[in-house]
Formats: structure tokens, sequence, C-alpha cells
């Protein structure tokens, strides 16, 4: 059985799956209803570009212990992130993207032992990242870019060795990044640009599969890394890096601007070394 965007399981006839997605010709501002916490079957709350769609994650949604997939992206909704949502155990999914979300990281999150994707991009946040993520083994995608994220990056980060995207741009934080690489990570695609972070790139080891590296807008030194000809899209401009670009790869036909405005960095695409 399902109504529009509403769909119930065949043999409970219960809220199975909910998926809406918004129009954008609609004006009338609405919230979520806490009425939501009273469907124990629901396995998948989808809502997705409700620009009218205000106010604060209601805390009846840790109600539904079969959550699976919970989005709420592209939306005006605000507030922090509800603590309560660590109590969702079988959540795999969480993407809470494009939000007007405020407030601090829950570390009750790290209780989420299933979580593959935690998505919280483009808000509002603030404060540290917890150390307890790292006890986060089996997310795949950690995307926390464009916030107001400060402090240090967690050294128990470097546990989460599943990791293949990892989103970290455009926030305010410091200090080094080195547990993020090692050659044994899974990581294929990082992006740390602009930020405050502060090391030695040449001492690090990419992941060998990694292609895509941006880390641009920070205070990184060194030189380029061993295995950097490996990847198919390098950023590392705005940095204090120095010494000549490795020849091989693609390094020679990116851009310069992918180099540019470093110490003394050299060699093609760039000036030649002297």
């Amino acid at each position: 059985m399902s109504w529009s965007g509403v769909s119930c399981g065949y043999k409970t006839n219960r809220v199975q799956y909910i998926t809406l997605i918004g129009n954008l010709a609609d004006r009338h501002a609405f919230q979520i209803p806490p009425s939501f916490g009273n469907l124990p079957r629901l396995e998948r709350l989808f809502l997705f570009a409700f620009p009218n769609l205000t106010g604060p994650i209601p805390e009846s949604i840790s109600k539904l212990k079969n959550l699976m997939f919970l989005t709420i992206s592209d939306t005006a909704i605000s507030g922090p992130i509800p603590s309560s949502l660590g109590k969702l155990k079988n959540l795999v999914d969480l993407d809470l993207s494009f939000n007007k979300l405020s407030g601090t990281l829950p570390p009750s999150l790290s209780q989420l032992h299933l979580l593959t994707r935690m998505d919280f991009d483009n808000n509002k946040l603030t404060g540290t990242i917890p150390d307890s993520y790292g006890s986060l083994k089996n997310v795949f995608t950690l995307a926390l870019s464009h916030n107001q994220l400060s402090g240090r990056i967690p050294e128990s980060l470097g546990k989460m060795n599943n990791l293949y995207y990892v989103g970290l741009s455009q926030n305010r934080l410091e200090g080094d990044a080195y547990m993020l690489f090692g050659s044994n990570k899974g990581t294929v695609r990082m992006f740390l640009s602009r930020n405050m972070l502060e090391f030695d790139l040449g001492r690090v080891e990419l992941p060998v599969n990694m292609t895509t590296l941006d880390v641009s807008h920070n205070r990184i030194y060194g030189k380029l890394p061993v295995g950097v000809q490996n990847l198919e899209s390098l950023n590392v401009s705005y940095n204090r890096l120095c010494g000549e670009i490795p020849k091989g790869g693609n390094l020679q036909s990116f851009n310069v601007s992918s180099y540019s405005h470093n110490a003394c960095l050299c060699g093609v695409p760039l000036p030649s070394c002297k």
C-alpha cells in the first residue's frame, strides 16, 4: 500500500518509507511534525528541497528505532542536531546537509556503529570534532565542509580506515592532519581546503587509491609527497610548499592555479627551478 511519497509494509500495513521532495513554488512555511515519532516501523525518512521547512529537528525522531536512512537536506531547519539521534542504533545513512543547523556536533552520534555516511555539509555548526567519532569504523563518507568547526582534527579519526570520502573544507580547523593519510587507508577523495592546517605535507603517505586531494588555502609546508603523481586532481595552492614538482602522471598537465601562491614550488607547469 502506498500514497504519494509514503509506502507501507505489505505485511504490517504500517508506514515504512517516507520520501518527500519539495516544490520550490510552495511558499507556505511548515515544520517537521513531532508525530513522525509515532511511526515505529519507519525505516526511511527522506525530506529534500523544502526551502520553507523551518524549525528544529523534533526529539521524537529518536523514537524511530527501526530507522536506517535519515535525510533532511536543502531545507531551512535550524537549531542543534539532537543528541538523542544517537539512540537510532540501526541508522546506516545520516544526511543533514544544506540546512541552517547550529551548535556543536553531538558526541552521542559515535554510538551509531552501523553508520556508513555522515553528511553535515553546509550548515552553521561550531565547536570541535568529537574524539569519539574515531570509533565509527564503518563510516564510508565523512562530510563536514562549509561549517564553522574549529580546533584540531582528533587523532582518533586515523582509526577510520574505511573512509572513501573526507570533506572538511571551509572550516576553522588547525594543526596537523597526518592521521587522515597513510598508504593503508582506503580514502579516494579528500578535501581539506580553506582551514588553518599546518603540517609537513612531504612526510605523509598518500592512500594508494587516492585520486583527488585539495589542501589549498592552508599553512601547509614541506614538499609534495611521494605518490602524488598518481592523482587525477590536485590543488595545493595558497600554502607554504617548496621544492620541485615531481615529474610524471598528471602533475605537469594540471593548471598553474593548482600550485600557485606557495613559498618556493617550482618546475613545470610553474617556472623552472634555479
